[in-house]
């Protein structure tokens, strides 16, 4: 594509600021429209409003080369290429399209002919034609895959993961036209080092998203089903994924948890849902899942309740410690977390709860792993910190004063925690 035009990133969140990053560092100019003011002095200032060892590690490198305002006109007039990068969370298990139609709105005016327009969000199979296309053309006077180009490039980005970060995952897209596919694979393919596959519809691209999380939330539903059954008769489920494993072909290994956070596994399912109940079919089996995975924290408070009961304490009063408060390791993203349901669960029925996760300070109510444990009757390990909750032995557990241990992540030593005179409980254990 050559150096270099200018893109507009429209939202620079998880996904729009990590592509921001990415685009300076291959020597595009970059404007972000956010409205987060706060945001915005932070990235121009180059420091990383969210915890993303990508953005934290090149966003000090890239300097000027990205600049953020809440000014639509400022940051999308004369651009060569516009990202709508923003949420469309589900909202009472229904698609909320409310922030990428804003986008979409505020973007209109200022596309230029032969503009190209991805969108990343994610949506289900016909929303960038049907919902975004006429949206965009009212607004700005022009024929999408006639005067501008218009394509769908869902958003593939895992928060966290050292191997695969926004460099080298592949990518899938599609355009409404050929001329604008082949644009936009030429400026896929000028950022990522990896493989740009063009699909033949933007129909097919906005549905490769949605099957890749519900993949993910049918089968993580699988396994935490099997846990509670495994439960009742008395089988450890992590031995038997252990031995399943060894079967080099067929398995895939998932492993059960208190539930499914994060803006993608926990919504995208949804609109798999809806797409399909518009053609008129109803996702029986997706639904499903969703319900075993959305009854996970309800289930960690059950397995707390019977911890307690052994010890002969009721959970109204009791002093537990739940650790680890964002969906996933080593980031400070919350949002589905099932560490908060479970909190919100625990309160309703009148524990005294100590909170503590060093990557989400704003929800925690304890200032160090330490303050956190000490004393507690009972320590809910929801997300598994590693290198920071590494202390959490049975002999450092044992010397706290902790009387019981409820470990929905399955990490921590069972065995050695119970000849300590600990009571354990893991989810399948």
């Amino acid at each position: 594509m050559g150096v270099k035009g200018k893109i507009a990133v429209i939202g620079l969140g998880y996904v729009g600021l990590p592509l921001a990053c990415l685009c300076a560092k291959k020597g595009f100019e970059v404007a972000g429209l956010e409205l987060d003011r706060e945001k915005v002095e932070l990235v121009n200032s180059g420091q990383s409003p969210i915890k993303d060892s990508y953005v934290e590690e090149n966003l000090p490198k890239v300097g000027g080369k990205i600049s953020a305002t809440p000014d639509a006109g400022q940051a999308l007039k004369a651009a060569g290429i516009a990202i709508v990068c923003v949420p469309t969370p589900a909202v009472d298990d229904k698609p909320d399209l409310s922030f990428v139609k804003l986008a979409c709105k505020t973007l209109a005016p200022f596309i230029s002919r032969g503009e190209l327009v991805v969108i990343e969000s994610t949506v289900y199979p016909g929303t960038t034609a049907e919902v975004l296309r006429p949206i965009l053309e009212r607004g700005s006077g022009l024929k999408a895959g006639k005067d501008f180009f218009l394509g769908h490039c869902p958003e593939r980005i895992d928060p966290g993961n050292k191997k695969f970060s926004i460099e080298n995952i592949p990518r899938v897209l599609a355009c409404l036209s050929k001329e604008g596919s082949e644009k936009a694979k030429k400026f896929y393919e000028s950022i990522v080092d990896a493989k740009i596959e063009l699909l033949s519809s933007i129909e097919s691209a906005e549905a490769v998203k949605v099957v890749e999380n519900t993949f993910r939330d049918v089968n993580i539903a699988f396994v935490n089903e099997l846990a509670k059954s495994f439960d009742r008769m008395g089988i450890d489920l992590s031995e038997v994924i252990k031995g399943a494993s060894t079967k080099p072909f067929g398995y895939m290994p998932f492993y059960p948890g208190p539930g499914v956070g994060g803006h993608c596994i926990a919504q995208d399912p949804y609109y798999l849902i809806a797409s399909a109940k518009k053609a008129g079919f109803e996702h029986s089996f997706l639904k499903l899942a969703r319900e075993i995975n959305e009854s996970m924290p309800a289930y960690v408070v059950k397995l707390a309740e019977e911890t307690l009961k052994e010890l002969g304490i009721g959970v109204n009063g009791a002093k537990i410690c739940l650790l680890g408060l964002s969906y996933k390791p080593g980031i400070d993203d919350t949002r589905e977390s099932p560490a908060l349901k479970i909190a919100e669960l625990l309160k309703a029925k009148g524990a005294v709860l100590k909170m503590f996760d060093p990557f989400v300070a704003n929800k925690s109510n304890a200032s160090s792993l330490d303050e956190a444990v000490k004393g507690v009757d009972l320590v809910v390990l929801a997300t598994h910190h590693k290198k920071l909750f590494k202390k959490l032995t049975a002999t450092y557990l044992k010397s706290k004063g902790v009387k019981a241990v409820v470990d929905a992540r399955n990490v921590l030593n069972g065995p050695d925690i119970k000849s300590k005179g600990i009571v354990y409980k893991g989810i399948g254990k």
